[in-house]
């Protein structure tokens, strides 16, 4: 039995003392470092790595983008300020300037028509030629790469009012809508 506890043991002794003997060999090839560069190398903070940049979410970034709804309908603002859904890719008036006001709210215009996409207390989507609070938007990216748009603004009974599009291409009201629903998703598609 004796036997048996040497052999299980004297393995382990062995491995402990060799790891020790590693790490003592690697502290002293890293002792030529200065203290500084042992507290980037640590913090990961090297300036070898990028790190990822949300000045675009600032204010003052410009996306353009055709905003296409999970109900197959882009969004469309028309030369008389119409707001409904379009089945069209290659139509003008439905690529969109998505540019950011602060973090996370955006405001959306109609390259085409030059309106600004805007949602009043009812829930119902306009377009307006002037941009106000009535056209900020809190931009929400779903998992499932859809994003929402909520109204930065008007909410319904402590609730959120979003940006939508039925199976028909027609708005719906704000009050009716839910981050859930697929009618509120939107995918921004890049203008190629």
């Amino acid at each position: 039995m004796r036997k048996w506890i040497l052999t299980w043991i004297l393995p382990s002794l062995l491995y402990r003392s060799c790891f020790h003997i590693i790490c003592l060999v690697g502290t002293l090839a890293c002792n030529d470092m200065t203290p500084e560069q042992m507290a980037t190398n640590v913090n990961c903070s090297s300036p070898e790595r990028h790190t990822r940049s949300y000045d675009y979410m600032e204010g003052g970034d410009i996306r353009v983008r055709r905003l296409f709804c999970r109900t197959q309908w882009y969004l469309r603002i028309d030369k008389r300020g119409k707001v409904k859904g379009t089945q069209e890719m290659k139509n003008n008036y439905n690529i969109m300037e998505i540019r950011t006001v602060a973090v996370g709210i955006v405001a959306i215009k109609g390259v085409e028509s030059e309106y600004y996409l805007a949602m009043n207390k009812e829930g119902k989507l306009y377009a307006k030629k002037e941009c106000n609070e009535d056209c900020n938007f809190k931009e929400l990216i779903l998992e499932n790469h859809y994003n929402t748009y909520a109204s930065a603004k008007w909410t319904h009974s402590g609730g959120e009012m979003f940006v939508a599009l039925n199976q028909k291409g027609v708005p719906v009201r704000g009050k009716k809508t839910k981050k859930e629903q697929k009618t509120a998703h939107f995918l921004p598609m890049a203008i190629t």
